[in-house]
């Protein structure tokens, strides 16, 4: 086997590589003989199957497997030689394309190698950690926004008319002309005005009415409507309006607290102490990671792969074009061109990309598989009822596990620079933090 650069050009590289026919002719006798012994064949005993016959009946299938791993146990030499590791998988071709049994085989191997990544001094590295407490005024307002979504409901008074956010208890019998339908009546119905619970156009044309009015009520149920027989129709609905009645939030004290598993006001109070600053916390560490990351940024400078910035920045020019086109939902769209801007987020994602792969790789940081169970479990919970299947979609789904396993490297990389860096903490209010994290979206 012969390997002959004919590339290097940056982190471009090529080889060219021959397998001569003896080796390909080796291979593909060393697979017959080790499966001659498993063999029967009518005339001879299991075993005795001459190498000739074998040949003659197995040699081409084994051929192109003998082809391809002698390509790639080549390529796995050169790498191992080298000490070169790409950045995609490389592109390999046969330059022969007249190539018979017989002749040698011609090879182009190109690919982007990884660069080499400079070493960090994290200990060169200072940041500030953000600390804000929950004060009384952020868990009186968070109380304040429990106790709304804990409302009741009272009379309005005599001749108020509805409004949206207001409950409208009602009868009412839905027809299709002029003939009462299967499952469209109900009595001392409970609807919230605004709420879409019900098809499009019920709701608003309710807005106005007062206790005691009757009123029809003309809608036209969706094409896509789970009853066939409704589906696309018209319909009207006779209304009768028996309340009219205005959210009132609930009282802020111990009743109020147990409706939300808490024991007491006190005990609710603490459940949302801890919460709030369970959200600072998470707040501060995006800060304290961005700054971070500015600061490792800064630090290094080193060749990329074009390929890696280009797919980055493509990446990143589609996704910024849907955000700002949110109707168009597929790909049927023109052709999208990264900007410089985009190329330069790229360079800069891809840059800290490799450098935390290095560091973590260096430091030999592992994500567990319990720290991946735990990952799947939180994401499944965003799919109540279909949590099971959530869970085996993404066990044998490999991308999909890259996906999950990316951001939780990444955090416990961060973490062990933490551990090494000068981290200084300051406190600071949440109005402050607030302003912060919001500059994060402004960079």
């Amino acid at each position: 086997m012969q390997v002959t650069e004919t590339l290097n050009d940056g982190l471009k590289r090529g080889y060219a590589i021959t397998v001569t026919a003896d080796e390909l002719d080796a291979k593909v006798n060393e697979k017959l003989a080790e499966a001659q012994p498993e063999i029967e064949m009518k005339g001879f005993r299991k075993g005795k199957v001459p190498m000739a016959l074998l040949r003659k009946q197995f040699g081409q299938r084994l051929l192109g497997e003998s082809m391809q791993e002698t390509i790639d146990g080549a390529m796995n030499e050169h790498f191992e030689k080298t000490g070169d590791r790409p950045a995609a998988q490389p592109e390999v071709k046969m330059t022969n394309d007249d190539w018979k049994e017989g002749d040698d085989i011609q090879v182009e191997m190109t690919y982007e190698a990884l660069p080499d990544v400079p070493e960090v001094d994290f200990t060169q590295i200072s940041v500030e950690k953000l600390v804000a407490k929950a004060d009384e005024d952020s868990v009186d307002e968070a109380l304040k926004s429990l106790a709304e979504t804990a409302q009741n409901f009272e009379d309005k008074p005599e001749g108020e008319a509805a409004e949206n956010g207001d409950q409208v208890v009602i009868d009412f019998v839905g027809k299709l002309d002029g003939e009462a339908f299967e499952g469209g009546s109900a009595e001392d119905y409970p609807l919230t005005l605004g709420s879409n619970s019900f098809i499009p156009g019920f709701e608003e044309q309710l807005v106005g009415v007062k206790a005691g009015e009757e009123k029809a009520v003309e809608v036209k149920f969706p094409e896509e409507y789970g009853a066939e027989n409704l589906a696309g129709k018209d319909a009207i609905f006779d209304v009768t309006v028996k309340a009219v009645k205005k959210p009132v939030a609930a009282e802020v004290d111990d009743e109020m607290a147990k409706k939300f598993g808490a024991e007491d006001l006190e005990a609710l109070k603490g459940q949302i102490r801890e919460r709030l600053e369970a959200e600072y916390a998470g707040a501060s560490r995006a800060v304290m990671k961005r700054n971070m990351l500015d600061k490792l940024d800064e630090m290094v400078s080193f060749e990329l792969p074009p390929s890696l910035v280009d797919a980055e920045a493509n990446q990143i020019a589609h996704q910024l074009w849907h955000e700002e086109n949110p109707d168009v939902k597929g790909h049927d769209h023109p052709e999208i061109t990264p900007t410089d801007e985009h190329r330069k987020l790229a360079e800069r994602r891809v840059r800290l990309g490799l450098l935390l792969a290095d560091i973590g790789q260096k430091a030999e940081i592992q994500v567990t598989d319990a720290e991946m169970t735990q990952a799947i479990m939180a994401q499944a919970r965003q799919y109540p009822g279909q949590e099971r299947q959530f869970f085996d979609f993404v066990r044998q789904n490999q991308q999909m596990q890259q996906q999950m396993r990316a951001p939780i490297f990444e955090d416990k990389v961060i973490d062990h620079i933490a551990e090494q860096a000068d981290v200084t903490e300051k406190e600071v209010s949440k109005e402050d933090l607030q302003k912060a994290v919001e500059a994060l979206d402004e960079e």
